[in-house]
């Protein structure tokens, strides 16, 4: 068919794949289609989101999949430095890099994006530095520009009504079952609903959620792949006066510990002031998140601390690791657990009677009372106790007995592939990019490399 025929097929509707197809529609008469699994936009509907006690697992998860891709419903960080997020300073120079994460920075604004740029470099910032520094904690300050929840759902609803103005096809709820390929060349994809279509070049971006998929397409094409580290820890959730001298000066603040009892890597990730706890499927299991509002506050600030963990032979799956963790705490809970701080230092679970006495009101509901240390193994809950003391050397109240943690969050780094500068994999004309193929962690150097698959895309074609 003729509709079946293009110059270039994108796999997935994340930040990635919209990136790259806002590249690639520049050029008039570009045949481009985007293939995602989930639904668009405005069709995707989480029932926890709007009200409902439970989650019904929707399948596919409308917070994970869709026009959007995960970052729809993130609370929209964008991390103005190669510092974080993802791999691209590695891939491309650090030059390249930053370049690149301007230039998305500015097309993000020209759609919506505020204009505020949190912890841009002070004075403040550099005795925060050295506050950190005698507390054992290294602390990486990045500017950030913070676009809110509801405010990036309105922003992707946008770059898709500027694609389809630019004639690019959109096809949501179409899966792709396999990558063709011929001579070591692609040649096209074929979707789970028997469809097939040809192109010149495929973009593969289906973000952290279609990971596994992934994994098994490259080993069906004998590609080459590395094994991130799986990160595991839990939310922790506090009365948002207690870090508003930190959030306050630099928004997302991260920080980077080493424990003493086991030279364990512990880092801070997602904060969220003013922001609520959130819940996610990764694939079967449910693990606990964090959203900040633009618009709407609450009285807690919550943020992840995770612990990252390499493992070498005889074992060789991470995320089947943090996954088992995370169906423990479900097995436990019948979803997601929360237990005070000073619960959890003395071995008894939290109860609800105990959560009615704590300072902090639990800004998710459906959490259920009960003890981590059923949960996660001994050195994790080492690790993460000797960094909430350490946090609480520098901001007087992290390590209240009325702290509350939430478990457990894992962030399923996916497999690396072996890509070239231009993102391009071992088969001709086959690129990869964003958080699914193990090349960045975060919305704006995913985006970034959406565009560097594209130019190189691009120049193929006009050759």
């Amino acid at each position: 068919m003729a509709s079946n025929v293009y110059d270039v097929v994108i796999i997935g509707a994340g930040p990635s794949g919209i990136f790259a197809a806002l590249e690639l529609s520049k050029t008039p008469g570009l045949r481009i289609a985007i293939l995602e699994k989930g639904r668009d936009i405005d069709n995707r509907h989480c029932p926890i989101r709007e009200g409902s006690p439970e989650c019904r697992h929707c399948k596919p998860c409308a917070i994970l999949n869709g026009w959007g891709g995960a970052g729809a419903f993130s609370d929209g960080k964008l991390p103005l430095s190669p510092a974080v997020g993802g791999h691209l300073a590695d891939i491309l120079g650090e030059g390249q890099a930053v370049q690149l994460i301007e230039e998305v920075d500015a097309l993000y604004c020209t759609f919506g994006a505020p204009d505020t740029v949190h912890g841009t470099y002070t004075d403040e910032i550099e005795l925060l530095e050295k506050r950190a520094a005698l507390a054992g904690l290294r602390f990486i300050s990045v500017p950030i520009r913070h676009m809110g929840t509801e405010r990036c759902v309105e922003i992707m609803r946008r770059m898709r009504d500027l694609l389809l103005e630019r004639g690019v096809t959109l096809r949501v709820a179409t899966p792709v079952a396999e990558i063709l390929t011929s001579n070591g060349t692609v040649v096209g994809v074929r979707t789970a609903g028997g469809d097939m279509l040809t192109a010149e070049a495929v973009i593969v971006a289906p973000g952290r959620e279609g990971a596994s998929w992934l994994e098994a397409t490259a080993h069906q094409l004998g590609l080459t792949l590395a094994r991130n580290p799986v990160d595991l820890g839990v939310r922790v959730e506090i009365p948002a006066s207690v870090m508003e001298p930190i959030t306050d000066l630099v928004y997302e603040s991260k920080f980077i510990y080493y424990s003493k009892a086991f030279d364990d890597k512990i880092r801070t990730f997602c904060m969220c002031p003013y922001g609520e706890v959130s819940t996610e499927f990764a694939g079967d299991v449910m693990t606990v998140n964090g959203h900040s509002f633009a618009d709407h506050k609450t009285g807690n600030t919550n943020f992840a601390l995770l612990v990252s963990k390499n493992f070498t032979e005889p074992f060789d799956d991470p995320i089947a690791y943090g996954k088992s963790i995370a169906r423990l705490a479900n097995l436990l809970s019948g979803g997601i657990m929360v237990q005070r701080l000073g619960d959890l230092e003395s071995g008894r679970r939290s109860t609800h009677e105990r959560l009615a006495r704590s300072i902090v009101t639990p800004t998710l509901p459906s959490a259920v009372p009960g003890d981590l240390n059923l949960v996660l193994p001994y050195r994790y809950v080492a690790d993460i106790l000797e960094m909430l003391y350490a946090l609480d050397e520098i901001s007087p109240g992290v390590a209240s007995r009325h702290t509350l943690l939430y478990g457990v969050e894992v962030k399923f780094y996916s497999n690396r592939l072996k890509l070239t500068r231009e993102l391009e994999t071992e088969v001709e004309n086959l690129f990869a990019c964003g958080d699914g193929a193990g090349v960045t962690r975060g919305l704006i150097q995913a985006s970034a490399a959406g565009i560097v698959a594209a130019r190189a895309i691009l120049k193929r074609l006009h050759h």
